[in-house]
């Protein structure tokens, strides 16, 4: 299993594809395939048969996973994409933001 930089509820900014430079909250990360759902990222439209939730069925759109290589984490100080550190202290982990030494939570 790999290790991420990227955990859920960390606010990220697309830095490649089409939604470059687009910031949003991450969802969910999907471990084994290296990829993240960002809430208003990588949209696409999907069709959908009538059901009990969605009486109408239609066209719905929804986040598309896009790869965590794409994604940069937002430093919490300056608001531009960063590094991350990662500090051990007996057995509590912390991330550190590259560019501010800011404790990222």
């Amino acid at each position: 299993m790999n290790k991420l930089h990227i955990k859920k509820d960390d606010t990220v900014i697309v830095r490649t594809g089409s939604d470059k430079g687009k910031t949003g909250k991450v969802l969910k990360v999907l471990v084994k395939e290296n990829r993240a759902i960002v809430e208003g990222i990588n949209m696409v439209s999907k069709s959908t048969k009538p059901s009990a939730k969605n009486p109408q069925g239609g066209i719905v759109k929804q986040e598309a996973p896009i790869h965590i290589s794409n994604l940069g984490l937002i430093d919490p100080k300056s608001g531009k994409a960063t590094r991350i550190a990662i500090k051990r202290e007996g057995k509590t982990v912390t991330r550190i933001a590259k560019k501010s030494g800011e404790e990222i939570k």
